[in-house]
């Protein structure tokens, strides 16, 4: 890489570690932990690429954006965030960043990322967004874990295009509140939100009053798959002959329509015109480090509404990550917000969360390990409720790196705290190279505290 990069965030380590990569590829760097600091440089013409977090001591560095743009017209500005929300992703988008990653970020993704925007001179229309007034508080589309952080950019990249895209998930995951964000967030935000029916489309003249109602917003195919194969075709029909205002075309469903589509139930005509993106939602047993974050959000948003300030103990969480949530958020969200109502103090117990999961379906393999039980047959009878979940289907590839990583975990966290934190006798316990036990903490994110420990 050749080029000057500003990097700007209030973390030293972040700094050090930005500065010798980016040195080591070839850059020079100038690091700050000054927003004031970072636009002066910008003004005096410094820099190609600026690599920013967003809450820093003196200001925000979403803020920035517009007055860097202003300063520097096409320079690519890489936001790196902690706020690991949908709304963090898409006000990216808006203010123009050239990029967006959460913290912990990938090194090497970071690198790649930053190579490109020196590449880039890039000139971009700038895109209205929606008023203050408009914007909702939040979305309930929460989450920091890397499959989250991904659908976030998705969403963010495709709102302003008018691509039709298909949301495919299990139910309770957000699919409907994916397809909202777009629409929410996109040129055709003041247009109409059309939520299709079977029951919309069940006659010949379904179509014209669907779009009449629509009125160049966007339509949206809800459960796309439950249509008969006439409604399909008379969405084909609309899709290909819209008229004058041509609306947005989005569609959610469930199953393998991604990748079986006839299968699932979906033309082959239809999937193809509805296919121009896909966006899966990943269950909430393959994002359960969110389920923490999840839970505090219900929980907030149910004081904000009038109720008790609630929160969940280390133990209740622990339960609930287990949990296999076949109903995914929805279940989650309608769990919380009863144990919120329902909790004798401030603190959630695990009890109390026992005694809610013991009321639903697939709670008995989380309450304990039978007395005597080996290992191996503990995480056979998970790994089989795992595959159960999906019935006929397969689970998502890349199971094998998920459980491992699922297993090493907890596995590393509970040596680290056996050896007070020190890592050498931790590598030594664990029968692994020291290297690779630091290797392991920091992509895994494993928070080490060193104390002195009585053995």
């Amino acid at each position: 890489m050749d080029g000057t990069v500003l990097v700007a965030d209030d973390d030293r380590t972040i700094r050090t570690v930005l500065t010798q990569a980016l040195t080591r590829a070839g850059c020079r760097v100038h690091a700050t932990s000054s927003l004031t600091t970072l636009m002066r440089w910008i003004g005096e013409g410094r820099g190609d690429v600026v690599i920013s977090d967003v809450v820093m001591p003196d200001g925000n560095g979403l803020e920035m954006l517009p007055r860097i743009g202003a300063d520097r017209p096409g320079m690519p500005v890489i936001v790196i965030s902690a706020q690991n929300t949908i709304m963090t992703a898409i006000q990216a988008a808006e203010a123009e960043a050239f990029d967006y990653l959460p913290k912990p970020f990938d090194l090497p993704d970071l690198m790649k990322r930053t190579a490109r925007a020196l590449e880039s001179r890039r000139s971009v229309r700038k895109s209205p967004g929606p008023d203050e007034a408009d914007r909702p508080d939040d979305l309930p589309l929460v989450g920091q874990t890397p499959a989250m952080q991904g659908l976030y950019r998705v969403v963010a990249r495709l709102m302003n295009t008018d691509m039709p895209v298909l949301v495919t998930g299990e139910s309770g995951t957000g699919k409907s509140l994916i397809a909202r964000a777009i629409h929410d967030f996109s040129d055709r935000r003041t247009l109409p939100f059309i939520t299709v029916t079977p029951a919309d489309l069940a006659d010949l003249e379904g179509p014209a009053r669907v779009m009449a109602r629509a009125r160049g917003g966007t339509i949206v195919l809800d459960e796309v798959a439950d249509l008969d194969s006439d409604a399909q075709g008379r969405v084909v029909r609309m899709m290909d002959a819209p008229g004058d205002h041509v609306p947005r075309f989005m569609a959610t469903g469930q199953g393998r329509l991604a990748t079986a589509p006839r299968e699932a139930g979906l033309r082959d005509d239809l999937y193809y015109r509805l296919g121009g993106a896909t966006i899966e939602v990943p269950p909430l047993r393959e994002r359960v480090d969110d389920i923490g974050l999840l839970a505090s959000h219900f929980l907030a948003r149910a004081e904000r509404d009038g109720g008790g300030p609630r929160q969940v103990t280390d133990e209740a969480l622990e339960l609930m990550r287990a949990y296999s949530w076949p109903g995914n958020v929805r279940q989650l969200e309608n769990t919380v917000r009863r144990l919120g109502l329902t909790a004798r103090g401030d603190e959630i117990t695990r009890s109390e969360v026992e005694a809610a999961l013991g009321n639903q379906p697939e709670v008995a393999p989380v309450l304990g390990q039978a007395e005597g039980e080996r290992l191996a047959d503990s995480v056979a009878r998970h790994l089989q409720r795992y595959f159960d979940l999906h019935g006929d289907m397969l689970p998502p590839p890349g199971l094998y790196g998920r459980i491992l990583r699922e297993m090493e975990l907890p596995l590393i966290e509970i040596a680290l705290d056996a050896t007070g934190g020190n890592q050498a006798k931790c590598a030594d316990l664990l029968g692994i190279n020291r290297n690779t036990l630091r290797k392991k903490i920091r992509d895994l994110d494993i928070r080490v505290t060193r104390r002195r420990k009585l053995m």
